[in-house]
This record gives structure tokens, sequence and C-alpha cells, in this order.
């Protein structure tokens, strides 16, 4: 709980980093220092030959590339599912005519208040996409039973790409859950 007493120390584009003074449920007081982000949503996207969008994306913050799920950061006013709407779209190139919750993760509770939104999308439709400027990525659609192998060796790294697929098996069909 925060006593009231907060100090920012950073105000960025995205996160504010915090300095909050807090009392904690063994009533030990103590200052901790808080990243406040708006948010996230990552979409599983399934298409009708059982295969889902996996990006593979350059992130400069762990020096190279990764695969992970379409995903974006929530904007103000919007819901996650509307962030995962648009973020699919833009990024696989798809609606979805479909959508499961998948329920929700905390990234890093420690240190960073972000709250990822989870979903499985299905009826998918092409339509036309940009990718922001900001975003390196190449675009592969590869079967759901080989992502979730890569997911469980450890090739897939991204926390929220490996909990949304882990989450979604059990909304997928038996016959597109083996290794492709």
């Amino acid at each position: 709980m925060t006593d009231g007493n907060r100090r920012a120390v950073f105000r960025g584009r995205i996160i504010t980093v915090a300095v909050e003074t807090v009392s904690l449920p063994n009533g030990t007081r103590l200052e901790m220092e808080i990243v406040r982000h708006p948010g996230g949503a990552a979409v599983v996207a399934l298409n009708e030959q059982g295969q889902v969008c996996l990006l593979y994306q350059y992130r400069h913050a762990v020096g190279g590339w990764l695969w992970e799920l379409p995903a974006g950061k929530i904007e103000p006013g919007e819901s996650p599912l509307e962030t995962a709407c648009h973020e699919l779209e833009e990024e696989a190139g798809v609606h979805a005519g479909c959508w499961r919750e998948l329920g929700s993760i905390v990234s890093s509770p420690g240190v960073f208040n972000e709250r990822i939104h989870l979903f499985l999308a299905t009826g998918l439709r092409e339509v036309a996409h940009e990718a922001e400027i900001h975003e390196v990525f190449e675009r592969h659609w590869v079967p759901f039973g080989e992502a979730l192998a890569w997911a469980r060796q450890g090739r897939i790294q991204d926390a929220k790409s490996v909990a949304a697929l882990f989450r979604a098996r059990e909304h997928v069909p038996p016959e597109f859950q083996n290794a492709g």
C-alpha cells in the first residue's frame, strides 16, 4: 500500500518511474522504485490451417531478435480488446471474427505494474496492414504444435507469448497441437 508519498524520477513516452513509500502487510515501511506502464494486449491468432502468427522481432533492450505474438501497448481510453484488434491488424495483417479472453499476466511484479491481457483470435481474414516505423519484424505463420514446442524448448523466450500459447492450448483442436 502506498502511503501517499510518490516521487516521479522519470517520465517517458511510455513509462513513469517513481520512488514510493509503502507499508507492507507485515508493517514494514520502505521506499520502492516502481515502473508504471499502461499495460498491453497479446494475441494468439490461429488460422484455419492450425497455424499461429509469430513475429521474429528485433528488441534492442535484450540485444537481438525474439519470437513473439502480435502485441502492443494499451493507449489511453482504449480497452485491452481494442488494443488486441488493432495490433493484430497492424502486425499480422488479419482481422479476427471470433475472440476469446485468456486472462492476463504481470511480467515483473516486484518493480513493474504492467498487466498484459491475452487473447485467442480465430475466424481470420486478411486486411491491409502496415507496421509502425519503430517496429522491425518478420511475420511467420507457424503450426500451433510447433509454436508450443518452441515455447516448451525455450526458443520462444518472450513471457507473454509463452503464457498465451499455453493458455490457448485448451481451446485449440487436438489435431493442431502436434508439433509440425
